[in-house]
């Protein structure tokens, strides 16, 4: 079967490359002049199953308030005048119910723990490289109150066999020993051993030049203007390329293009539920290997994750409900550079740091969207929020498979 993809980011490549292993003909369209260029690009560089939850949470909208008036504040939000904003923050409002938490936590686990598992049968089947480390996730206290209330995330964690360690100061210090230098700053903190850190670019270019000795073709600096439709459903693409404007055809096209895949789809009248919540990060090279971490840290109070790549520290968060906006702003940095040097003060230097932000593709609910739409031969993989590095290599597989008729080896 011809297969197009719409976005070379990391969904749309892990997309490609098990599609070609299971013998498609298949072609990545991408606007970009490479893969990985967009959110993909400097993420938190987490790949963390154990940490797999959704915004929409019990207690989540008095946590917002009291984040909108934190100096360093985790959420900014924007207000506009955007139909599509109200209706995604109305809908996630109604998944912050305990059962629906429950529920779509548990989906969300369940595919990041296959992604997980593909992940590892790909190093083992590739070799392939990014600056990995198997060293856990630490999700940190400042406070009592925070690590009391751990016991709702740890009964599904249980659950779901998610092996996990719960922490005090002594425990931290000795899973990250540089936060010796701040121990009075933390109380405690929830370990998920399994998870892992990696460089989600490094990974996406890798994986695009396995998906080449595949088959697969990649299209860039190609922007795609719209789709057309058959009588049997989606006849082509419309793009426009370095040579002009062209149709590229094909049997079966998934839509893998992050935040913008709703702007698409409606355009065929399909409504999407996902909304851009805008992310930033710092990356800055490491000056001190006994101040740095060796995994990630992800802070709790700030929502900000401090990751270890390679010589590098990666800082990473915020939430920024603004539209597609990409300014970049300076108040988002600040909060990273209280964070990284608040409880990594000897690791680097923040004024070296590169500042980037980029648009996570979020569901109201949490799961992202995977699965055909009500167009034949149209499917999507998108809406994977915060989540699509732990989650990419698991959603690719599971799209191979459902486009090409064999039984997935996870319900989903």
């Amino acid at each position: 079967m011809k297969i197009v993809i719409l976005g070379g980011g990391v969904i749309g490549v892990s997309t490609a490359y098990y599609l070609a292993g299971a013998g498609h003909q298949v072609t990545v369209i991408e606007r970009q002049p490479g893969v990985g260029l967009e959110t993909s690009f400097a993420n938190a560089g987490e790949i963390s199953p154990g940490y797999s939850a959704p915004w929409a949470a019990p207690g989540l909208p008095i946590k917002a308030i009291k984040w909108l008036f934190m100096h360093f504040r985790p959420l900014v939000i924007r207000p506009r005048p955007d139909p599509a904003m109200i209706l995604w923050g109305l809908a996630l409002l109604r998944n912050c119910t305990a059962a629906r938490y429950e529920r779509n936590k548990a989906r969300m686990l369940a595919l990041a723990q296959y992604s997980r598992d593909c992940l590892e049968q790909l190093r083992a089947d590739t070799g392939i490289q990014y600056d990995q480390r198997m060293k856990g996730t630490l999700q940190l206290f400042r406070t009592q109150k925070q690590l009391d209330g751990t016991e709702a995330d740890i009964a599904v964690l249980k659950r779901f066999n998610v092996a996990y360690e719960l922490l005090d100061r002594a425990g931290c210090i000795a899973a990250e020993p540089a936060l010796a230098h701040v121990r009075e700053k933390i109380v405690g903190g929830l370990r998920l051993v399994g998870d892992e850190t990696g460089d989600c670019f490094m990974f996406t270019k890798a994986l695009a030049t396995l998906a080449r000795q595949r088959g697969v073709e990649f299209l860039f600096g190609h922007t795609i203007n719209g789709l057309e439709q058959g009588a049997s459903g989606i006849a082509a693409v419309r793009v426009t390329g370095p040579t002009g404007a062209t149709r590229i055809t094909g049997d079966a096209f998934v839509m893998a293009m992050g935040s913008y895949s709703p702007l698409l789809a409606r355009q065929l009248g399909l409504s999407l539920p996902v909304y851009p919540v805008k992310g930033y990060s710092l990356t800055l090279p490491i000056s001190d290997e006994g101040g740095a971490p060796q995994s990630t840290v992800m802070d709790e109070t700030f929502k900000v994750a401090v990751t270890r790549l390679g010589n590098r520290v990666r800082v990473g968060g915020t939430a920024e409900l603004t539209g597609y906006n990409l300014k970049l702003r300076e108040s988002r940095r600040h909060t990273l550079n209280h964070v990284v040097t608040d409880l990594f003060p000897h690791a680097g230097d923040v004024s070296k740091a590169s500042f980037w932000t980029g648009l996570r593709p979020m569901t109201p609910d949490g799961p992202p969207v995977i699965g055909k739409s009500r167009i034949a031969n149209l499917w999507f993989n998108t809406g994977h929020g915060t989540l699509g590095w732990t989650m990419a290599a698991g959603s690719g597989r599971l799209l191979s498979d459902l486009i090409g008729g064999k039984a997935p080896e996870i319900t989903y």
